[in-house]
């Protein structure tokens, strides 16, 4: 099956594009726009975040769990919005955090595209939604390939920083190769946490563990 993601992902994952529960997915997908769905993010943007962050230029993973539901929202990036969308309350805590925890002021723009580029995957568990139902294409297949890309990440690659926030993405940690990399958890930064996100620091805890491993730091300043 043809797949058009980023040539090096399209390499390490070319076993699961032709597993039954993939086709089932992609059929699935076909379905949902014969039927008149509005699926989000539009289709040539399912995989942004792979097409932005290359397996080997992964230095940190920030997984979501499925993309924003509603018109103009998603793009392919976990907690990520287009330019000129308002950023969506669990990004403007992130924010409040890297404030916090950085010292510095962020613009409250809320396209993260900056930081795919410098290598972190904003990954979600589910790469399609449709529009206005959260979590409508939870099951559908999405997860099993996620967690074949983390799987893929903790055993190609070394040092990288997962950054699992919330009790779903905590329950990726089984997936992760400990011995090899960095998983620091917290809660998710969602308004509904009660500010449980705050003060865990994750933004100078993930470039302190890069800088000691010789790897450039992100800029995370918006």
């Amino acid at each position: 099956m043809d797949v058009k993601i980023e040539q090096s992902w399209k390499d390490a994952l070319a076993d699961e594009f032709g597993k039954p529960y993939f086709v089932s997915l992609v059929r699935f997908l076909h379905e949902e726009k014969a039927a008149g769905k509005r699926i989000f993010p539009p289709g040539n943007q399912i995989f942004r975040a792979f097409d932005l962050t290359p397996l080997d230029k992964v230095k940190v993973v920030i997984l979501g769990q499925d993309p924003y539901h509603g018109a103009g929202q998603a793009h392919g990036l976990s907690f990520s919005v287009p330019d000129g969308v308002p950023a969506p309350p669990s990004l403007k805590n992130i924010f409040k955090e890297i404030e916090t925890d950085l010292g510095i002021r962020m613009s409250g723009y809320p396209n993260l595209e900056k930081w795919a580029r410098q290598g972190v995957l904003m990954l979600n568990a589910v790469l399609t939604v449709r529009s206005g139902e959260a979590a409508s294409h939870s099951k559908a297949g999405w997860e099993q390939f996620t967690d074949a890309v983390i799987k893929c990440i903790s055993d190609r690659s070394e040092g990288v920083v997962f950054l699992l926030w919330g009790s779903f993405a905590r329950s990726k940690r089984e997936l992760v190769d400990a011995s090899r990399h960095y998983v620091l958890e917290a809660a998710h930064p969602s308004p509904l946490a009660r500010g449980a996100f705050f003060g865990c620091r994750h933004f100078s805890r993930t470039n302190q563990i890069l800088s000691s491993q010789g790897k450039e730091p992100i800029d995370w300043q918006l």
